[in-house]
């Protein structure tokens, strides 16, 4: 039997404890309703017995475990607490203990932080929720962060991305431990996909480019205005009454991104708008100045890793 620990602390985000939990708890009942053993153990824990959830539903937990006690699996959890929770000596120590008697270690949502923060990610790859990144990226440069994946694997370390992500997690240690047949019988039995197709960024906000220094606020009004017109390099210096050399280097300045770069991005934000409002994916292409269907589908495929036909079916 594997033993798996979740932790638990204040305001920790509840469906990252409940959803991997879920998923462990549907694989010991397939396996005790075939008369087999159940293959996992799962607990709780936390330093206190009883935890208040960011959805403020209060969790029963058990202490946290002393060192030297091999497990199969320790858990981090994400959520609003977990900003405390990486200023909190103990609990930091804790972590980095427990992960040292643990054959793997993994985190769900930004519970990466309390990772990096224990030093666990340093010199490793590893993913959080879409919408804490930049700040992950300034506070643990020495962690190769990847935005997109929905989780990632770098050695014994697992990460996951934002909240419901921790399910994918889950699926892929069950899938690892007792097979693709397991996992997927209790992906069936949660009503999710085995192996998600695409990465989080379709599921956050791409469009990034008011976080600059504003200077250039107003002509992207006038792109959001104009998609299917001539948004060529010359087009947007002559708007922005500088040379095009001149108006690259300000904008990549300002923005983090080159000019071609952000009119993909705007048009897609536009495409993925349009295509939850019901239209087909023709007059979406013509509208956000695509050229093409296929032009359409190869730009959604670079940032959002999903094809528009699917995109639209799914949202």
């Amino acid at each position: 039997m594997r033993r798996i620990e979740l932790l638990a602390y204040p305001e920790v985000q509840l469906l990252d404890v409940s959803g991997p939990l879920q998923v462990f708890a549907s694989a010991n009942d397939f396996r005790t309703q075939a008369g087999e053993p159940a293959p996992y153990e799962v607990a709780v824990v936390a330093a206190s017995p009883r935890i208040r959830t960011s959805a403020g539903l209060v969790l029963e937990a058990a202490a946290l475990p002393a060192h030297g006690l091999e497990i199969d699996t320790l858990i981090v959890p994400g959520g609003w607490g977990v900003n405390a929770a990486c200023e909190d000596p103990q609990l930091v120590r804790w972590v980095i203990g427990r992960s040292r008697d643990a054959t793997r270690t993994a985190s769900v949502c930004s519970g990466a932080m309390l990772l990096a923060e224990a030093g666990l990610l340093d010199g490793r790859r590893a993913v959080t929720h879409w919408g804490r990144c930049a700040e992950f990226a300034r506070r643990f440069p020495a962690v190769s962060l990847e935005p997109d994946p929905i989780f990632i694997r770098d050695g014994n370390v697992w990460t996951s991305a934002g909240v419901t992500a921790g399910i994918d997690l889950a699926l892929s240690l069950v899938e690892a431990d007792l097979g693709r047949h397991m996992a997927l019988a209790v992906a069936r039995e949660l009503v999710v996909f085995l192996k998600r197709p695409g990465g989080q960024a379709q599921f956050s906000q791409t469009l990034k480019l008011q976080e600059g220094d504003g200077r250039f606020d107003r002509l992207h009004g006038w792109i959001l205005e104009n998609l299917a017109g001539d948004l060529s390099l010359a087009q947007l210096a002559d708007h922005a009454n500088m040379s095009p050399r001149s108006f690259s280097r300000h904008y990549r300045d300002a923005t983090g991104r080159t000019p071609a770069r952000a009119i993909e991005e705007i048009r897609i934000e536009a495409a993925r708008r349009m295509l939850e409002r019901g239209l087909t994916v023709n007059q979406t292409a013509r509208r956000c100045g695509f050229g093409s269907e296929e032009t359409m589908r190869r730009g959604f495929l670079r940032v959002l890793g999903a094809n528009p036909r699917d995109y639209r079916e799914r949202f």
